[in-house]
C-alpha cells in the first residue's frame, strides 16, 4: 500500500513535464502548417516567457513560504518607467538599474511589514499594493510611454545576443542557476519550506519565520524589477501596461510546477516548465488565430486547472 502511495507522489512530481510533452506534440500536430515548431518560433516562446520565468523563480520562494505576492506585475512595468525616465534624464544605465532594483525591494519591504507586522493575509495585502502600483504607473506619465533611447541598455537587457542566443533566454538561464543553489543547496531554501509547511513548528524550531517572509516578499519585489528591466529593454520603452497579468501566469506557472497554495513544497526546474508551458500555449493560441478575449478565457482555465491540480496531489499526501 505504501509503496503504491509512494509511486503516486513520485508520478505528481512529473505531472508537469508529462503534460507539456502532451501539449507540444499536440500543438505541433494541430498548428503543422503555422510555423509552430519553426526554431524561430520556439527561440521565440523563451524570449517571451523570460520575465514570467524570472518572476516564478522568487515565485517558488513565496509560495513555498505559504505566501502570495500579487505586485509583482505592476512592480515590472514601474521599474520600467523608472529605468526609461532615469535613461532620459541622466542615460546612466547604472543608475536606472539601481532605481529599479531598490523600487522593487522597497516595494517587497512594505509587502513584508503589512504581513509580518499587520498580520494581513498576503492575498489581501498585496492585491492593494498590486493597485496603488500600477495606479502610480499610470499616473506618473499620464499612460504615455516613455522610449528608451540608449542603445547599450536595450541590447544588454533586451534586444541583444550572444553567440546566436537571446540575452532574455542567458539571463533566465542565470536567475535559474541563481534559484535553484538557492533553494536546493541552501538553509534558506529549507527554511523557506519549513515556514510554509507548519509555522508554528518551525517557530518552536527556532526559525525567524517573520524575517524569513520578509526576506522572500524583498526578493520577489526585486526579481519583479529585474524583469521590469528586461521588459524595458525587450520593448526600448517604459509603459504602465508592461506585466499586466503577469501576477496570474506567474502563480500558475509555480503551481503547475509542483508547489502548493497552501505551502510546503515547490520546484524551481518545474516552475520553468510551468512557464514554458503557459508560453507555449499563449503562443499557440496566438498563431490559431485567437482573438485576445478568447485567449484569456483559457488563460483563466489554466489557472483553474493549476489550483485543481495541486489540490488534487495535496490531498493525495495527506491520505
Amino acid at each position: 500500500m505504501q509503496s503504491k502511495c509512494h509511486k503516486k507522489l513520485e508520478l505528481s512530481k512529473f505531472t508537469v513535464y508529462i503534460v507539456l510533452g502532451i501539449v507540444f506534440i499536440f500543438f505541433s500536430i494541430a498548428l503543422n502548417g503555422k510555423g509552430f515548431i519553426a526554431s524561430g518560433n520556439l527561440l521565440n516562446i523563451l524570449r517571451q516567457t523570460a520575465m514570467v520565468s524570472v518572476m516564478a523563480v522568487a515565485g517558488v520562494f513565496v509560495l513555498g513560504a505559504g505566501q502570495i505576492d500579487l505586485t509583482v506585475g505592476s512592480t515590472a512595468a514601474m521599474s520600467a518607467m523608472f529605468s526609461a525616465l532615469v535613461l532620459q534624464a541622466t542615460n546612466n544605465m547604472l543608475l536606472a538599474i539601481l532605481a529599479s532594483i531598490l523600487f522593487g525591494i522597497f516595494v517587497g519591504f512594505i509587502n513584508g511589514l503589512l504581513v509580518t507586522k499587520l498580520k494581513l493575509p498576503s492575498f489581501l495585502a498585496t492585491l492593494g499594493m498590486m493597485q496603488m502600483i500600477r495606479g502610480m504607473a499610470m499616473w506618473i506619465t499620464n499612460t504615455a510611454a516613455v522610449p528608451i533611447k540608449n542603445q547599450t541598455f536595450n541590447t544588454i537587457f533586451g534586444t541583444g545576443y550572444i553567440g546566436g542566443v537571446s540575452v532574455l533566454i542567458l539571463w533566465t538561464i542565470v536567475f535559474y542557476i541563481i534559484g535553484f543553489v538557492l533553494f536546493n543547496k541552501t538553509r534558506f531554501g529549507r527554511h523557506a519550506l519549513a515556514t510554509g509547511g507548519n509555522e508554528l513548528a518551525a517557530k518552536y524550531s527556532g526559525l525567524k519565520t517573520e524575517k524569513i517572509k520578509m526576506i522572500i516578499f524583498m526578493m520577489s519585489g526585486a526579481f519583479a524589477a529585474f524583469a521590469g528591466i528586461m521588459y524595458a529593454g525587450r520593448m526600448q520603452s517604459g509603459r504602465y501596461s508592461f506585466g499586466d497579468g503577469d501576477e496570474m501566469s506567474v502563480i500558475a506557472s509555480v503551481v503547475l510546477g509542483g508547489a502548493a497554495m497552501s505551502g510546503g513544497t515547490g520546484s524551481m526546474i518545474g516552475a520553468l516548465a510551468g512557464s514554458l508551458l503557459m508560453g507555449m500555449i499563449n503562443n499557440a493560441l496566438i498563431l490559431a488565430g485567437l482573438s485576445s478575449a478568447q485567449q484569456k478565457i483559457v488563460n483563466g482555465a489554466i489557472i483553474i486547472f493549476a489550483v485543481a491540480l495541486s489540490n488534487i496531489v495535496q490531498n493525495k499526501k495527506r491520505k
